[in-house]
């Protein structure tokens, strides 16, 4: 395999994973505009948006995507709009992080989704740093990339399967 072949194959994987990320940011704001309008939160497109967008930021972006309709909500509606907001925001991290992102990143980026809730894990105790959990999902697509291209043929079992059965006898 030439560089060229290395550079083109990170690449795909990279635009996978970046799709699958635009997925999940676009699946987490949409969540935040119809949490945020049926509680009454004003400028809930706006919140909308930026908790959108804020989710390319691993681990501090949902805590930047809260902060901004948490303080719209106290100023606005005391003190249940502000607990409705925080309700909101962990359903959003929960199932965004349980179900939306290991959904699409398999769906898109191919990878697994028990690697997809374990790689970040691992790395964020193996560099004990923010750079652990961020590098995880792009390593993730690059490392199922190269897998899937160097997967040998397939089972027997696998082949046969595939191949149209011979009809019975009259």
């Amino acid at each position: 395999m030439e560089f060229r072949d290395h550079v083109r194959l990170t690449g795909q994987a990279l635009k996978r994973w970046f799709i699958a990320q635009t997925q999940d940011a676009i699946a987490v704001g949409l969540i935040w505009l119809v949490g945020l309008m049926l509680i009454g939160v004003p400028l809930a497109p706006l919140w909308a948006v930026l908790g959108g967008l804020f989710q390319y930021i691993p681990n501090l972006g949902p805590v930047l995507a809260l902060i901004g309709p948490a303080m719209a909500a106290a100023i606005s509606g005391g003190g249940m709009r502000f607990i409705y907001v925080l309700i909101l925001y962990a359903v959003i991290v929960v199932v965004d992080g349980l179900v939306i992102q290991p959904y699409v990143m398999r769906r898109t980026a191919r990878v697994p989704i028990w690697a997809s809730l374990l790689m970040p894990i691992v790395l964020g105790i193996l560099l004990p740093s923010f750079w652990g959990v961020l590098i995880a999902a792009p390593l993730l697509a690059i490392i199922y990339a190269y897998r899937s291209r160097h997967a040998g043929p397939q089972p027997r079992a696998e082949q046969q399967r595939s191949l149209p059965q011979p009809r019975p006898p009259r």
